[in-house]
Order: C-alpha cells, then sequence, then structure tokens
C-alpha cells in the first residue's frame, strides 16, 4: 500500500507518532502515558499543540490568582513546557491560534481562533510539520461531539483528518516540504466507556463516592453499550508519568480531581491501558492479541522496542 516514489522505506527513518492537540492540558489528559512509553522505546514523539488555552477557566482554586487570571495564557503555556518535559516528548510544535472558547461567547466570535481559522490555512500548519517530521502514526480526536463539543476540538478532527490525506499530495502545499504520507491515523480515547465504567463501579463497590454519575446515566441514555476501541496500549509501567503530566497544569488538573478518583495500584490492576480507534490504516494491520491491537505501529515496519 505504500508508494514507495512518495514516502521511503519507513525502516530508514526510524519511527515517528506524532499527536495533536487542542489546548495546553490535552496532551497530559489523553495518551500522556502511551507517549512517554514510546520514548523509552527509541520512538520520535511530537506534539501539536493548536492553541494557548487563553479562554480556559482555573478548575483549581488552590492555582487562582490575579496574576494566574491576568495573563492565563503565559500560565499555561508553562504548564505546557512542564508537562511536556515530564512526558518526554522530543518536539512541541505550537500552531499560534487563539483559543476558541465555547459557543456563543466572546472568546468564540475572535477571528483569531483556532474555530474561525481558514479551513486550508489551518490544515496547512499541520502539513508543514508532518512533512518536516514524518511520523508514520498520527494520534488525533474523533468528532464525536457527545463526548465533548469544544470548537477546537472538533476543529482538530477536521483539521488533523484533511492533512493526513494532504500530506502526501504534491499537489497540496507546494511549499510546505516534501511529500510525506503517514501510514495509521488514530483517534484518542481519553475516557472510554470502559474505563469510565471500570472506575465507577470501583468506587460503588468500596463506599466511595462516583464522580461518574452523569457520565453513565448519558451512556445508557445514548443506548450504546459498545466501545469502537480498536487498539489498547499497555501503559501500567508509565501511569504516574501520565498523573504527574496532568498535576503540571495547576491550573487546570486539581489533585482532587476524577482523573485520580482510582488509586494508582488499582489503576494498574483494573485498566491499565490507554485506548485509541484505528480511524485509517495504509498498511496490513490485524488484531495482536485477537481482540485488540497493542501497538500504535503494528504492520508499520519500523522496530519499536515493542
Amino acid at each position: 500500500m505504500l508508494d514507495a516514489e512518495t514516502n521511503p522505506d519507513p525502516r530508514s527513518i526510524g519511527p515517528c507518532v506524532l499527536s495533536i492537540h487542542a489546548h495546553p492540558d490535552d496532551e497530559a489528559s489523553k495518551g500522556a502515558s502511551t507517549m512517554a512509553r514510546y520514548r523509552t522505546q527509541g520512538v520520535r514523539t511530537v506534539l501539536i499543540t493548536c492553541t494557548g488555552g487563553e479562554a480556559g477557566e482555573i478548575l483549581n482554586p488552590a492555582a487562582d490568582s490575579p496574576e494566574a487570571r491576568a495573563d492565563l495564557g503565559k500560565v499555561r503555556m508553562a504548564e505546557l513546557d512542564e508537562a511536556v518535559r515530564i512526558i518526554g516528548y522530543d518536539a512541541l510544535y505550537l500552531l499560534g491560534y487563539r483559543d476558541s472558547g465555547m459557543p456563543d461567547t466572546e472568546w468564540n466570535a475572535d477571528p483569531r481562533n483556532f474555530a474561525n481559522a481558514d479551513l486550508d490555512e489551518a490544515v496547512g500548519r499541520i502539513v508543514r510539520v508532518l512533512r518536516a517530521e514524518r511520523p508514520q502514526v498520527v494520534v488525533t480526536y474523533d468528532n464525536d461531539s457527545r463526548g465533548y463539543s469544544h470548537p477546537d476540538h472538533l476543529r482538530v478532527h477536521e483539521t488533523s483528518v484533511l492533512a493526513f490525506d494532504r500530506a502526501g499530495d504534491p499537489d497540496w502545499y507546494p511549499d510546505a516540504g516534501d511529500p510525506w504520507q503517514p501510514l495509521k491515523l488514530y483517534y484518542s480515547s481519553g475516557f472510554s466507556r470502559r474505563r469510565i465504567r471500570t472506575m465507577h463501579e470501583w468506587l460503588i463497590d468500596h463506599g466511595e463516592e462516583s464522580p461518574f454519575h452523569a457520565w453513565i446515566d448519558r451512556m445508557a441514555q445514548d443506548g450504546d453499550d459498545e466501545d469502537a476501541t480498536t487498539t489498547r496500549i499497555d501503559v501500567s509501567d508509565f501511569l504516574e508519568i501520565g498523573r504527574a503530566a496532568l498535576l503540571a497544569h495547576r491550573t487546570q488538573v486539581a489533585p482532587d480531581s476524577i482523573f485520580f478518583s482510582m488509586p494508582l495500584d488499582v489503576a494498574r490492576d483494573l485498566h491499565p491501558w490507554d485506548e485509541y480507534v484505528l480511524a485509517r490504516s495504509l498498511v496490513e494491520t490485524g488484531q495482536v492479541d485477537d481482540e485488540f491491537e497493542t501497538d500504535l505501529f503494528a504492520g508499520i515496519p519500523v522496530h519499536t522496542g515493542s
């Protein structure tokens, strides 16, 4: 399936995975442990952050201060730098757009924000990074607005899917570098239905208050009891890194947030995976353990150390 005239042999350039996220903190809440694991296996890990998160709220009262409110974008950039250090990303690219805020807000009307940007121009910024870094694997978001309908998250899906298709086409963005076609596109699940149920049931069984009741009710109303998960990465040895990266986003994540509802040793036992949906593959790939892929690079002829 690989056109040798478009891409060199992947084995000649080494493995690379590139993640695309909307705001500072998204890289810590979705797939951080996966990226830490691949980094230790010699995979080049690259992060694109599309906005500065300027329109976010301060969700941790302990981090609320006049200084933080005066320039939240600057604070969140510093938090992002620390999370990137903890996860171990090899490269960080900032697309430079402003946070779009939620619909019908003043932020959302700003022409400088990501959701209002010219679509082709925004896709071109991502294509330029794809061609410079030449990842075989791209990780982005799906278009499930039921999960989180922030305009920037939906825009990440829209732009990154187009960038995946256009990066290998020399007719698009001829000044953005030599064409490069990524081979696999994944959607990061974040809090999958399976993970939510596991955490909720454990908390209830142990007499704890569960913060997931509303999620469970919404899942029941949707009438869809199945996850679309195709790929599970065992990150049991890297969960602590993911949690530390979250805590680096001090304005956004409090130590008592839902991310830490389940003790670390319990999470390692009951749900030690980051979960993904394989959205597009240009290589033959199979399910390694008869149910799920266990490697984002499955089917790609590069060595990831797994």
